[in-house]
């Protein structure tokens, strides 16, 4: 294996069942992709851009074929250890951006320090970092729902980047925000990317695809152009 290569999998099949009821999600999937890269994922509805996203991030599990996350076979890492990873590798960015209401800005971003057992003064002061950089210093005591949209976004980013992961994965991240705070987002992430991070991103948007370096197509569960 390319020693470049930080994500790779091979004959990967996703199938749900529902009662007697089988959906298929996945249909075989090769895919490598490279460290420091920026990807974007493509697809009509149900084309299983987001059920691919998931297993990327260890957040779901294929129903058959392999998955190597730097150089290691996820099937074989134990449910612990992908806890682990999935807190301090991979950074999540959701379209809906799951921040806990009863939480600050501030608060929400420790999340992950404090799951990792960073102490309380270090997790402060990285927390702060990372909203420094997404341009949210001045809103470190507000909560969510005093935010717009897409400083709502923001947060979910500065979530995603605390423990500093390689990988940084999003899903429609645009998906529920104006242009304006969309294109902003777009710049973060671009920034990111130049930083060093590997960005792969889910969207349906054109102008979204054409900022990344290379742009994965998906058909009823299958890669239709790479």
């Amino acid at each position: 294996m390319n020693n470049n290569i930080v994500i790779q999998i091979e004959n990967i099949t996703k199938i749900y069942k529902m009662g007697k009821v089988t959906v298929p999600a996945l249909a075989g999937i090769d895919l490598s992709i490279e460290k420091h890269t920026y990807t974007s994922i493509m697809g009509p509805s149900g084309s299983g851009k987001s059920t691919l996203l998931h297993i990327l991030g260890c957040l779901d599990t294929p129903t058959e074929g392999e998955y190597y996350l730097d150089h290691e076979k996820v099937n074989d890492i134990s449910y612990n250890k992908l806890a682990e990873i999935r807190n301090n590798k991979i950074g999540f960015v959701f379209q809906v951006f799951n921040l806990l209401p009863n939480m600050n800005v501030l608060e929400n971003v420790e999340l992950p320090l404090m799951y990792a057992g960073v102490h309380k003064k270090e997790r402060k002061q990285r927390a702060t970092e990372v909203l420094d950089r997404v341009g949210l210093g001045h809103r470190l005591k507000h909560k969510p729902q005093e935010l717009s949209g897409g400083e709502r976004q923001r947060t979910a980013i500065a979530r995603a980047l605390a423990n500093n992961p390689s990988i940084i994965l999003a899903d429609e991240p645009t998906g529920n925000l104006d242009s304006t705070s969309g294109s902003s987002i777009m710049k973060i992430f671009s920034d990111l990317h130049e930083r060093g991070h590997t960005i792969i991103v889910v969207t349906h948007d054109n102008n979204i695809a054409k900022m990344t370096q290379r742009v994965i197509k998906l058909n009823d569960g299958k890669v239709v152009n790479s």
